[in-house]
């Protein structure tokens, strides 16, 4: 079920310095289930993630967990990576200078209603484009922030 190379929940868990055991017991589950949530053999209900996501501290496993569990989320949703706080910032810059770049030839494609067939690909290419503010925004919000020292 699990198509990522590391298991997001195995990752978050371990980031947050717990055992199987200890957390299991925390999350009130048993130790069998959570080791069936870390290898792929079953992803967990939304009611355990949202546990597993306060007992972690990683408000990003929310995302990635909505992704790994629904085709509908996979088919709106932008993929993203988790990045570092200053990588986060450096990118949602880059994509909304690029968005910029296209936004008035947006507004005269879409002033009208109508998108034509002459008009469709372009129209098509901007929108990626704001996929990917999109992404970049998601990204910013999930960036890992160095502690404070």
């Amino acid at each position: 079920m699990q198509n990522n190379y590391r298991n997001i929940y195995k990752v978050a868990r371990l980031y947050a310095g717990f055992t199987q055991e200890k957390a299991s017991e925390l999350l009130c589950i048993s130790v069998e289930s959570q080791r069936a949530y870390e290898s792929g053999r079953t992803i967990p209900p939304n009611d355990v993630v949202s546990a597993m996501i306060g007992l972690y501290g990683t408000h990003h496993l929310a995302y990635q967990h909505i992704m790994n569990s629904s085709e509908v989320a996979r088919q709106c949703l932008p993929s993203i990576k988790i990045k570092d706080l200053p990588d986060a910032i450096l990118q949602l810059q880059k994509e909304v200078t690029d968005f910029l770049n296209c936004r008035d030839e947006l507004i005269a494609l879409g002033c009208d209603g109508v998108i034509t067939e002459e008009e469709r690909a372009r129209y098509d290419q901007i929108i990626e484009e704001l996929d990917e503010v999109v992404a970049a925004i998601m990204t910013l919000k999930f960036a890992q922030e160095k502690e404070a020292q």
